[in-house]
């Protein structure tokens, strides 16, 4: 009734939400164009004096850009695609396949996303670690650095996610079992309904679960920090950021920061834009909040 009654209320929130959003980016963007000594300053200032695009030289040559870039993309590639595979496939064996102890595994994924995923770093380390016959090991996994060495790090402890397990089967299981049932009396394999008939069918969902995979592992900052520390060739964008900054003159190398931030987030960026339809597709579809 208040809608209909008052609807300057419904777009001032929007406005005010969309504000809310886009002002930080934008403050990031200006920024990162500001010269030496103007970010932090008081009177604040939005706009820069000049637009100093010497932030962004500085930015990719102290950040080895191309090798940082390389393993950003290798490890969130690896871990967004593993994602995918392992949470259709787990999600249409939990929805459309009758086996023992099928619940009791579901009830199991979903304890697994009551943990937070730093629990388990210095575990999932020592593992990397001791890994046999890696990175100088003998079979017993000693004498070396094991996976830490191997960009393989990086990807290892995401491969699987609980969350995009239960995405996955959530949806499927609005899936008609009828339609599944024709295919097998048509001769299909398991294999194959799952890839011909339920992969198509969940499209937007996995475009959703792909994007947040994407945006989680490429910001992913205290395993890449562990990681590197014991091997910096794997070091990835937002450690490397990290590490523009100086604690002593703040105000000198923030507009560096903020143009390192700017390259990394442009990816993103752009892979949402891109993806957007798909997106708002699977969120609608699935009832993710």
């Amino acid at each position: 009734m208040t809608r209909r009654r008052f609807p300057w209320v419904s777009y001032l929130l929007v406005v005010t939400g969309a504000a809310l959003t886009v002002v930080p980016f934008a403050d990031m963007v200006m920024t990162s164009f500001k010269g030496a000594g103007e970010a932090g300053t008081l009177p604040y200032r939005f706009l820069p004096e000049a637009l100093d695009l010497s932030n962004y030289r500085a930015a990719v040559d102290q950040l080895n850009l191309p090798v940082l870039f390389r393993n950003s993309v290798v490890a969130t590639a690896v871990i967004t695609g593993s994602v995918l595979l392992t949470s259709s496939l787990a999600g249409y064996a939990l929805a459309k396949l009758r086996f023992p102890g099928r619940d009791l595994v579901f009830r199991l994924v979903l304890a697994t996303m009551m943990f937070p995923p730093f629990l388990f770093f210095i575990p999932h380390f020592l593992i990397l670690v001791h890994w046999p016959l890696a990175g100088g090991n003998d079979l017993l996994g000693r004498g070396g650095a094991g996976l830490t060495v191997s960009i393989v790090a990086l990807a290892m402890p995401f491969l699987v996610n609980g969350f995009g397990i239960f995405l996955m089967r959530q949806f499927m299981v609005a899936i008609p079992d009828e339609v599944l049932e024709a295919a097998r009396i048509d001769g299909a394999g398991e294999f194959a309904v799952w890839w011909r008939i339920v992969v198509p069918q969940t499209k937007p969902v996995l475009v959703t679960l792909g994007l947040l995979t994407f945006v989680d592992a490429w910001n992913e900052y205290i395993w890449a920090l562990l990681v590197s520390t014991a091997h910096p060739d794997v070091m990835t964008l937002p450690v490397g950021i990290q590490l523009l900054q100086d604690h002593v003159d703040p105000t000198r190398t923030m507009p560096v920061v903020m143009a390192g931030l700017v390259l990394s987030v442009l990816p993103v960026l752009v892979l949402f834009l891109l993806l957007q339809k798909y997106y708002i597709r699977g969120v609608m579809l699935s009832g993710l909040k």
